[in-house]
């Protein structure tokens, strides 16, 4: 899904409440235009299913 409007290739973004919500859309949305992803989250189980669907969009 990556565009030339919203290329994040060979940038990398570190998202804060990354777990759910508003903060896990936001991390899909940067993997799926190229970011690589940092997150943070307060809940383990959590950060772990959003690592997952990061790591399935590659």
């Amino acid at each position: 899904m990556r565009s030339g409007r919203f290329d994040l290739s060979s940038k990398v973004a570190l998202i804060t409440g990354g777990g759910r919500g508003i903060g896990r859309a936001i991390t899909i949305g940067f993997a799926e235009h190229g970011a690589d992803v940092a997150i943070c989250s307060r809940t383990k189980s959590q950060l772990e299913s959003v690592a997952e669907e990061v790591v399935k969009i590659g």
